[in-house]
């Protein structure tokens, strides 16, 4: 199976040309390569004229990006807004204890020019959106998807099969972890798998439901690979095959996919052929600032439970009559940190169902979790159980430790 170049044909990019030439130095960094026959001169020359787009540069693409840099990749473009964070390094080895604080991007780039100085790495400092997804992978020839949210990785999809250039599918949770490729010229999109999004809050994200940190480093060591197949030509991608990845059990499964023929996006007839809202398409709410209410606000009628920042959560339960405050982390997260001292009661999301006769009617109930996004699906969880008190703890107890109780542990 071979790319699709970036002027819209079929065929391996750079072959034969001049800028694939090999100096001595690549030669020798290659010597592994070259005795492959599979390799040869002639595919390390096609990596060196190969353009490859890693979407994130967190827990996937790190390996993605270190693993295509020590190829040789010629062209590696990395797209990425955010900040390395202490949290990020159990996973990330693209970043070390001293980038924390720094953009991605800037530390990516320093750490990828040591792996090897012969690629030329590309940033994108964006927020990869319908607005400019086309711009930007246009110019590559494959795009490796290393996001960990819905919207996005519905939107690279889609940008793919508009464009025509294979997606390295890539997605990890807890101890297992899933690989595929996607918008090959014969095969499947991500939307014949996944036609629709989750409701959300349904999959939790890294930092909600947590990863070990090598599950991304298998998974984005196999997306490296195949990248690497699909741009020599050799083996057999995992185009209509989905990778299912279990590190507790140490299992491989293989799962089918067939191009649906229904497919709003890839199939012939397609009821899709532009990019749309992505946030909207998977249920996200745009991000707003944290609302605080009066004292008597939570009592009103309103088409839904309300926000309160930590400052105005701390000083109600300082109050004359404080709320219930309703923990919904898991119990190895109350033992990190708590607010028991605050008079928090624990009681886990997956149990608040059936646990509501330990929640108060007749007082005013705070929810909160580690960043506020579990606590926002209980909070809407008990409005519906007929609670018309309800406030969700903006920022979870990580805010709390930010801006009230610096001897909290951050998480």
């Amino acid at each position: 199976m071979s790319i699709r170049a970036a002027d819209g044909r079929r065929g391996r990019p750079g072959t034969g040309e001049m800028s694939s030439r090999l100096s001595p130095p690549e030669l020798l960094r290659y010597a592994r390569h070259l005795v492959l026959p599979e390799v040869g001169l002639a595919g390390q020359r096609r990596l060196k004229s190969a353009r490859v787009l890693v979407v994130g540069a967190g827990g996937l693409g790190s390996p993605v990006a270190l693993y295509l840099a020590a190829a040789g990749v010629g062209k590696l473009g990395l797209v990425d807004f955010d900040q390395v964070d202490a949290t990020n390094l159990q996973r990330q080895i693209l970043h070390g204890e001293a980038d924390v604080g720094r953009p991605k991007l800037d530390s990516a780039r320093d750490r990828l020019a040591e792996t090897n100085p012969h690629v030329e790495v590309v940033t994108h400092d964006a927020r990869l959106g319908s607005g400019n997804a086309l711009a930007v992978l246009s110019d590559y020839d494959v795009i490796v998807d290393g996001t960990d949210n819905f919207p996005t990785r519905y939107l690279v999809n889609d940008a793919c099969v508009m464009l025509g250039k294979p997606n390295v599918y890539g997605s990890v949770h807890r101890w297992e972890g899933q690989v595929s490729v996607f918008a090959t010229r014969d095969g499947p999109c991500y939307r014949c798998l996944f036609r629709e999004p989750p409701p959300p809050g349904l999959v939790p994200n890294c930092a909600e439901g947590g990863v070990l940190g090598v599950v991304p480093g298998v998974v984005g060591s196999l997306q490296a690979l195949e990248t690497v197949k699909l741009i020599l030509g050799q083996g057999s991608p995992l185009a209509g095959r989905l990778l299912i990845f279990d590190g507790l059990e140490l299992e491989w499964r293989e799962v089918s996919i067939r191009p649906d023929p229904a497919c709003p996006v890839c199939s012939e007839n397609p009821t899709q052929t532009e990019l749309i809202d992505y946030d909207l398409f998977c249920g996200v709410q745009p991000e707003a600032q944290p609302m605080t209410l009066p004292a008597n606000e939570g009592s009103r009628e309103s088409p839904g439970p309300g926000g309160i920042d930590v400052l105005e959560a701390s000083a109600r339960l300082g109050g004359g009559t404080p709320p219930f405050l309703l923990d919904v982390r898991e119990s190895y997260e109350w033992e990190i940190s708590n607010l028991g001292p605050q008079g928090a009661v624990l009681i886990p999301m997956g149990e608040v169902g059936v646990r509501l006769d330990e929640v108060p009617r007749d007082r005013q109930i705070i929810v909160h979790c580690r960043t506020g996004v579990r606590s926002g699906d209980v909070a809407h969880q008990l409005w519906r159980a007929g609670y018309r008190d309800v406030l969700n703890m903006e920022g979870g107890i990580n805010a709390w430790a930010q801006q009230i109780d610096p001897g909290l542990q951050i998480y």
